[in-house]
């Protein structure tokens, strides 16, 4: 791919991962209703992001390699507090909080652990997708499920595929 181009698509990356959550959060917060969103599998799809970011961070990969996770991280986060307001559970929020936060340092007490995570971040982005589909197939209904949302999904992870 040629260079100018190479580089048209990392900053075009970099601006979906930006908004790529405001679809489905504008979809939610106008329904009133988190209907048709599963849960575990933005939970599947947050651990997968942390663990990237972690894994970044603990080698001392350059900032541009995992800029856009930090704020993939921040809309998961508030999307995931939308699902639990709305399904009323939000104190079950603050233990997937403190789950998340002791596994954040978890992650990093041998190499090996991190090493593991990283090796299985694949496994759970995937099952993480698998997770909402099979929500959706026993709903029978997508609800608020932003196709949009999806799109771009399906255009970054493809343009990370071509500059990384």
């Amino acid at each position: 791919m040629a260079p100018g181009l190479l580089d048209l698509v990392h900053l075009s990356t970099w601006a979906v991962c930006a908004v790529i959550k405001l679809p489905q959060l504008v979809a939610v917060l106008r329904a009133g209703s988190a209907w048709g969103l599963s849960l575990s599998s933005l939970l599947l799809e947050l651990a997968g992001f942390l663990v990237f970011l972690r894994y970044q961070i603990y080698y001392g990969y350059p900032l541009e390699t995992y800029l856009e996770y930090p704020i993939l991280i921040a809309q998961d986060v508030i999307l995931i507090f939308c699902i639990m307001h709305f399904s009323g559970k939000v104190k079950r929020a603050l233990f997937y909080a403190v789950v998340f936060w002791g596994s954040w340092y978890m992650l990093t007490l041998q190499k090996w652990i991190i090493d593991l995570a990283m090796n299985l971040c694949t496994l759970v982005s995937a099952a993480s997708k698998l997770a909402q589909l099979q929500h959706l197939w026993q709903t029978k209904d997508s609800g608020q499920v932003s196709a949009l949302t999806w799109g771009m999904s399906a255009y970054t992870c493809a343009g990370k595929l071509q500059t990384t």
